[in-house]
């Protein structure tokens, strides 16, 4: 298989538990592993600089070569020059009107239970919590930095590496590539 010499990489291939593993045990193993790799398969890595900033926080710098964190080419967006559909704006405003929907249903559920008296008040929180975070956040882009990363992509017209289901939804309907996670772990283990 045959992989382009750029990609646009986020945080959670480094710090998703379930795709962190492909390349180390922790994010700053991870992060290493991949850039030796990547670096030595002659793949440039991209990151808007707002990815990178979520990505320092998750890391510990004392672990990490300087080098591995300039080979990442920090480069923000052209905000202003990047232009989408008008049905992907029309469909994420769907798609968070439904979400929002979702959450009032899970509210009311709750503040029903909540005034039966069934459960005590640390359960629901959590319950509530939870069901929100699932109605509202996964399979969508959610965040500026969500944002920053696609139209990045876009403006590279470079494939995207991410384990965020909503960045890989979005990113299709923008026509970017998401490179599967397992191949290109493959890929980079073999040699340059």
């Amino acid at each position: 298989m045959k992989y382009p010499k750029k990609i646009v990489a986020d945080t959670s291939i480094f710090i998703n538990p379930d795709s962190l593993k492909a390349f180390g045990q922790n994010p700053q193993d991870a992060l290493i592993s991949f850039i030796e790799k990547t670096r030595k398969q002659g793949i440039l890595v991209y990151m808007p600089p707002s990815i990178m900033e979520e990505l320092l926080k998750f890391l510990d710098h004392k672990h990490i070569p300087k080098d591995i964190l300039s080979y990442i080419r920090k480069k923000p967006p052209k905000k202003y020059e990047i232009f989408t559909p008008s049905l992907f704006l029309y469909e994420l405003v769907e798609e968070v009107r439904i979400r929002i929907n979702k959450g009032l249903r899970i509210a009311e559920k709750y503040t029903r239970l909540g005034l039966s008296g069934d459960k005590s008040e640390e359960e629901l929180i959590k319950k509530i919590r939870d069901e929100f975070r699932v109605a509202l956040r996964e399979g969508i882009i959610d965040s500026k930095q969500d944002i920053d990363f696609l139209i990045l992509a876009k403006e590279l017209e470079a494939p995207i590496l991410t384990s965020d289901q909503g960045l890989i939804k979005w990113a299709d309907k923008l026509g970017i590539e998401a490179l599967d996670l397992e191949e290109i772990r493959e890929v980079l283990s073999t040699s340059g």
